[in-house]
């Protein structure tokens, strides 16, 4: 019996942390995301108030990225952390800003990029 709580906890402490990445990494990717566009919208203000109201919100964003990027190598290796939630920006600055918000084209080359993204993001993980 005391085995069998002895499993259950750590069966409980693994999907926590599971949890816990999954929610710290969605975190940084949208503050990611948030930063990037909050810059390509600071480059096109057409005043200076706009710039720097532009560049202090994605700069705090950006913060924010640090903070979770540090919050997650409680849970997982920097070999592990750093390749992963830099290529999901990549990813999420170029599907959801570039494509979805800003409405820019998007190359084949550049779609196979990202799949190539993907895959490397894949790959880093289960390593």
């Amino acid at each position: 019996m005391l085995q069998m709580q002895i499993l259950l906890q750590g069966l409980s402490k693994s999907v926590t942390g599971n949890l816990m990445v999954i929610a710290i990494t969605t975190i940084n990717l949208l503050f990611n995301v948030i930063a990037n566009v909050s810059f390509k919208y600071s480059a096109f203000s057409s005043n200076w108030r706009g710039f720097t109201l532009w560049q202090i919100i994605g700069n705090l964003a950006g913060f924010v990225t640090v903070l979770t990027l540090t919050w997650l190598l409680r849970y997982v290796p920097l070999d592990v952390a750093f390749p992963v939630t830099t290529g999901l920006a990549v990813l999420g600055v170029q599907v959801t800003a570039t494509f979805l918000i800003f409405h820019e084209s998007i190359t084949l080359m550049q779609w196979l990029g990202t799949l190539l993204v993907i895959l490397g993001i894949l790959l880093i993980s289960k390593g």
